[in-house]
């Protein structure tokens, strides 16, 4: 339903959001969160000027004014988030860098498969000897589960771990998903109306945390940020909060606030990250190295005649995967340098 060209679902959003974020508590929970962050406002649905940053706490109710219904942040923590420019190269990028959280962004269709992985997750943690998680809903039908920088050691056998992101979050996250991904299904399993002894392989993988997020600048939804399709509130849970949610339970109106940031020791993830680092090594990835300053390379005659086989066979028209092929044209043209 529309009323005046706008739809229910923002209609909804903008009747709370003045209310909501004029909460004193709800704008300190973001702006201490932001510290050292790139951060970026979202106005329903397109997001605002990138890089930018909270210089006072004033400046959040300042862009709701503006119409901000949403503030995402990055998971990398910088010297100055204004510095940051798209036209860096990977060193430049490395020495404004001063750290990075691990953060898995759990989504599925169902709130209950993203719960289930959620708790597997903060065990399989614990078992890692990180005693404390941060943990949060992601406003629709996820979490999102932080290990603070302040946990990794902040050099191994002479590499900086702050020069090596994504690539060591990467190998982490891929470390987690192979050693739960059992545990997922049957868990999963349980809870579907399938026969215990027919396992659901295929639903563990729609939980599964996605790499492409754990990425250079993204940007993930900061504690207590409204989300704009359900209007609820990205609260934050502990582990037994999380056994026992239910998406009411992040009606922004009723949201206690809480720290996202949970207290954890120097160096409490070093066993996870080695443990990480060496399942990577036993299973015949590449050796960890540290990427270098590539200079870009212009490919002058962007014609038809250069594509490989298989993007000229898309552009002469397919019947099927037409979303699939849509979206390898678009990296494909992306990463030629097109326009």
């Amino acid at each position: 339903m529309e009323k005046d060209g706008i739809s229910y679902k923002e209609q909804r959003i903008k009747k709370i959001i003045t209310l909501y974020y004029s909460r004193l508590d709800v704008q300190k929970a973001i702006f201490e969160f932001s510290k050292n962050r790139e951060i970026s406002p979202r106005y329903f649905d397109s997001f605002g000027k990138r890089p930018d940053s909270f210089q006072y706490l004033g400046d959040i109710f300042e862009l709701v004014k503006k119409g901000a219904t949403s503030f995402h942040c990055s998971e990398e923590l910088w010297e100055n988030p204004m510095q940051i420019s798209t036209d860096m190269g990977r060193k430049k990028y490395d020495e404004l860098r001063v750290g990075w959280d691990l953060l898995i962004d759990i989504d599925s269709k169902y709130i209950d498969y993203s719960k289930i992985f959620a708790v597997i997750l903060t065990n399989l943690f614990k078992f890692h000897g990180i005693k404390n998680v941060g943990i949060k809903f992601s406003g629709s039908k996820g979490f999102h589960i932080i290990v603070p920088w302040k946990a990794f050691p902040k050099e191994v056998n002479g590499i900086k771990s702050s020069d090596m992101f994504p690539e060591w979050p990467r190998i982490i996250t891929q470390y987690i998903m192979s050693i739960t991904q059992e545990k997922l299904i049957d868990e999963i399993t349980k809870l579907s109306s399938l026969s215990k002894y027919v396992k659901d392989f295929k639903v563990s993988q729609e939980v599964m945390p996605d790499l492409i997020l754990v990425s250079s600048r993204h940007l993930f939804r900061m504690p207590y940020s409204l989300h704009e399709k359900t209007a609820l509130a990205s609260i934050v849970l502990n582990s037994e909060e999380l056994k026992n949610f239910h998406m009411k339970d992040a009606d922004p109106m009723k949201a206690k606030v809480k720290n996202f940031m949970p207290d954890v020791k120097d160096g409490e993830a070093s066993e996870l990250l080695m443990q990480a680092l060496d399942w990577h090594r036993d299973n015949g990835k590449s050796e960890i190295m540290k990427s270098i300053d590539f200079k870009p390379i212009k490919i002058l005659d962007l014609s038809e005649k250069i594509f490989p086989p298989s993007i000229k066979k898309i552009l002469q028209g397919i019947d099927d995967g037409k979303k699939r092929s849509l979206f390898i044209l678009i990296n494909f043209f992306r990463s030629v340098g097109m326009e």
